[in-house]
């Protein structure tokens, strides 16, 4: 194992221990909102702490970005770590089991090594650029399926109104009469884990941060699928969505999304700024701020004292 994806691996679990603990005392997480829909826990903010701070003790020159605070460590640098300490949150609060940990490191702008973490589950998939993809080291193939009627394809949007919202709509309608079924189960990341697994034939999402993609389009790409953003090309991280799947399915999915995908290409040329559908880091540090002075207050202390009581999770 890359020695970088072993420090992540660390990490995850120890960020795992303290989600798992949560989990179970699920009444007393104090939950703040940072928009319709959009919730951040004292979880999440202590759980990206601690990842942070075992990467940065690790590995002092690289940079960070993570959802909840945007940037952190060295900007300039040529290693940038991109974290979701928490994919879905929504679920986590109403103790739906379906969350993970998601880390991916890039050099140079090239996303070298990625993992992703269910907690609940145990769950392992890590993948380095031209190694594969596993699970719990297990190596992961997408699926042979030939015709998109058979294939079972997931999705995650936000639930935010705009222009696109129709074009979502009829997409979501016309591939749930012409598949075997659309999941929307509330966490990007793992919808592109399970792609990878060959559990998923293929999956879309639409206003996505990069830490929702970032180590999930690695493992796709590792496990033998496609990836790119709605309009085909490999611009997904910074467009904020993006169209994953097995090499006969793709482009039977992308047919069905040309709706959506020209949908977001009014939205720029009539000059919408936010046509990316994108959540950027600059968005992250706004919604922390905002999150700072609802709830929750964080107290990273208790929280951690919590970790250090808890069981680590299973290796």
């Amino acid at each position: 194992m890359h020695p970088m994806l072993n420090t992540a691996t660390k990490a995850a679990r120890r960020a795992g221990a303290l989600i798992n603990r949560a989990s179970m005392d699920i009444d007393t997480v104090r939950v703040g909102t940072k928009g319709p829909g959009d919730f951040v826990t004292e979880v999440d903010q202590a759980v990206e702490s601690d990842i942070i701070n075992t990467l940065l003790d690790a590995y002092p020159q690289h940079g960070i970005v993570s959802e909840e605070i945007g940037q952190a460590g060295n900007a300039g640098s040529p290693y940038q770590w991109i974290i979701d300490p928490l994919d879905g949150t929504t679920n986590f609060i109403h103790g739906i089991p379906h969350y993970a940990v998601s880390m991916a490191m890039k050099y140079e702008g090239e996303t070298q090594i990625a993992l992703i973490y269910q907690p609940a589950t145990n769950d392992l998939y890590t993948a380095e650029k031209g190694r594969g993809a596993a699970l719990n080291n297990r190596r992961l193939r997408v699926t042979r399926r030939m015709r998109l009627a058979e294939a079972l394809i997931g999705t995650s949007f936000r639930n935010r109104r705009n222009a696109s919202w129709d074009a979502l709509m009829s997409a979501l309608s016309e591939l749930s009469l012409t598949t075997a079924g659309v999941r929307r189960m509330g966490s990007a990341s793992l919808d592109l884990a399970q792609v990878a697994a060959g559990r998923l034939d293929a999956c879309y999402g639409v206003g996505l941060g990069s830490w929702d993609m970032a180590a999930g389009a690695l493992l796709v790409s590792e496990a033998g699928g496609l990836v790119s953003d709605l309009h085909g090309g490999d611009d997904y991280l910074a467009r904020g969505h993006i169209v994953a799947g097995s090499p006969k399915i793709f482009p039977q999915l992308m047919s069905k999304l040309d709706g959506v995908a020209m949908s977001l290409k009014l939205r720029v040329a009539e000059g919408d700024p936010t046509a990316t559908e994108s959540a950027t880091a600059a968005d992250a540090s706004n919604d922390a701020a905002a999150a700072a002075e609802a709830k929750p207050k964080v107290p990273p202390r208790r929280l951690a004292r919590k970790a250090a009581a808890a069981k680590p999770a299973a290796k």
